[in-house]
């Protein structure tokens, strides 16, 4: 079966770069999300709290494109530029994951695509039979 993009309405433009996540199978790959809302504006300059937050939506809106949800991820990657937001960056995630442990890499970066993002999350979700 061949990989598929996943059409996503509501949130930011890819620039016709990439794919805001690729189905292969029953595993949906989602790239990385950042504090972009979707008319393509930054959120929360400087604020750990607000730029997570963005990212969880910006995740939850692709996973419920796919028909999913958090308890569907089985794996994230976080890239985030200061080591001292590690602990806000938990508070907001665990409001969107719960309970759900996924497996997960943590890796601090100089930056990321532009100076006044502070965190990235990748994904891997598994879906189930007709998603």
């Amino acid at each position: 079966m061949p990989a598929e993009p996943l059409k996503v309405e509501n949130i930011h433009d890819t620039w016709g770069l990439y794919s805001h996540a690729v189905k292969a199978g029953n595993l949906l790959f989602i790239s990385g999300q950042v504090a972009i809302d979707p008319e393509g504006n930054i959120v929360g300059k400087g604020d750990i709290e607000a730029q997570t937050e963005q990212v969880m939506k910006n995740l939850k809106t692709i996973l419920e494109a796919a028909g999913a949800s958090f308890k569907d991820v089985a794996k994230i990657t976080v890239y985030m530029v200061n080591p001292e937001h590690r602990a806000k960056f938990h508070e907001v995630r665990k409001r969107y994951f719960g309970e759900h442990k996924p497996a997960s890499v943590l890796v601090f970066v100089k930056s990321l695509v532009h100076p006044d993002l502070l965190v990235e999350v990748e994904a891997v979700a598994v879906l189930g039979k007709g998603k």
